[in-house]
């Protein structure tokens, strides 16, 4: 099967196509950049041009990957506008892809583990996962001031592709592990786990996933 995936969660994005067979794993066929500001003029063009380099078109997609977040505001919209369209007109599955998990993801550990990315305004994303083999659980995905993030304590192994964050989270005595922002490859295979274990949603249903603040952190701050 061939399954586009789609990332405009950041500066910038990447959209692949793979083969997906019956296994877990998916062959990559390429990944393309998409340059940060321009997704609503680049994105479909960058689709169509991909699917015709290798001589596919629309219809042979079978289902998508996407990234709904945490991300930009614009960005994410962009991104999951396109997919819906595709999505509704094919009739074919949507898997989303939160970026957290796939950042997660990224560490190859078995173990307690939180994903942390920069939320901008002084904040922090986190996902909070238990990892084991190829099955990840999981706990909480939140937002939190950066001083409060801090001024927890963690057993987890945090994660992060934000050198700032890591290296604050390193002064905390905390384990860390650096690993690179997930790119459409990454949303791909974890997408089609998804596909596969049914966790697909309709057009109508794909959101995109912003984050709140916890209730504590919003009873701190006073807000």
């Amino acid at each position: 099967m061939l399954l586009l995936a789609v990332d405009t969660s950041g500066k910038h994005g990447s959209i692949a196509i793979a083969q997906c067979g019956p296994g877990d794993a998916c062959e990559v066929i390429e990944v393309a950049e998409l340059s940060g500001g321009t997704f609503s003029a680049e994105l479909v063009p960058q689709i169509a041009a991909l699917l015709a380099r290798y001589k596919f078109s629309k219809a042979d997609i079978g289902a998508f990957a996407v990234v709904s977040g945490p991300g930009s505001f614009t960005g994410l919209r962009i991104g999951l506008a396109v997919i819906k369209g595709l999505a509704e007109v094919l009739e074919k599955p949507i898997a989303a892809v939160s970026l957290l998990q796939a950042l997660a993801s990224a560490a190859n550990l078995d173990a307690h583990v939180v994903a942390v990315l920069d939320g901008g305004r002084n904040e922090v994303s986190l996902g909070e996962y238990e990892v084991g083999g190829a099955e990840m659980r999981l706990i909480r995905e939140r937002l939190l001031s950066r001083e409060t993030w801090l001024e927890s304590t963690d057993d987890a192994v945090i994660v992060s592709s934000d050198s700032g964050l890591a290296e604050a989270a390193r002064a905390k005595g905390w384990r860390v592990v650096e690993a690179a922002r997930p790119r459409s490859d990454a949303i791909a295979q974890l997408g089609w786990r998804k596909v596969l274990s049914g966790e697909t949603i309709t057009p109508e249903a794909l959101e995109a996933n912003y984050i709140g603040r916890s209730d504590a952190d919003l009873f701190m701050k006073g807000s």
